[in-house]
């Protein structure tokens, strides 16, 4: 089965192929949506923008479509910055200088990162939806090269001190949102 996973970010897809072969979900092919795929992300929640995407690489291929939206969500920034996580700053590092500056003065440094996703079938319809979540803490410092994005100052709950960027990919995919998410779409087409 081929299904076209809305993204144009290479390492979400690689991750993905990760976690499903671990599944044993290997007669799944996830594919990316045609060059210069970007649709305008307009939801108010990573549900809604996990459905513009899906609904958007649908569209594009008639495939059937799985599409996730994620990101961080501080409990000393409200939520922040949520569904804006891709783009609080300019770049990457830029994005985890800003968060750490901005809960330094917060005792309370709890965390998750939130992953919703959204399957969409041949017919263009949602099949399934669901989310999921993984908890921790923002980090002082920075530490580990692994992952993308805010892993590097990502304590998991549970793994010792460790930030996302210092676990294995099999360790952050056992544990991480996107995974716990696509578990239960795997789950689903079983």
């Amino acid at each position: 089965m081929r299904i076209v996973f809305a993204t144009s970010n290479p390492h979400k897809l690689k991750e993905l192929k990760e976690i499903a072969d671990s599944f044993g979900a290997e007669d799944i092919e996830f594919v990316l949506p045609p060059e210069g795929f970007d649709p305008d992300e307009t939801g108010t929640t990573f549900e809604e923008n996990s459905l513009i995407k899906a609904k958007e690489a649908h569209r594009l291929t008639g495939l059937p479509a799985l599409a996730d939206d994620s990101g961080l969500c501080v409990e000393c920034l409200n939520g922040e910055p949520g569904i804006y996580s891709a783009r609080y700053a300019d770049t990457p590092q830029a994005r985890i200088d800003k968060l750490l500056k901005a809960v330094e003065p917060f005792e309370n440094r709890n965390a998750k990162f939130v992953c919703a996703m959204t399957l969409i079938g041949q017919d263009g319809d949602v099949i399934f939806a669901d989310r999921g979540e993984c908890h921790g803490t923002i980090a002082k410092t920075q530490a580990g090269n692994g992952g993308f994005g805010y892993d590097p100052v990502f304590l998991v709950k549970g793994k010792n001190g460790l930030t996302m960027a210092e676990l294995s990919e099999e360790e952050k995919n056992e544990v991480s949102h996107r995974g716990n998410a696509l578990r239960k779409v795997l789950e689903f087409l079983k």
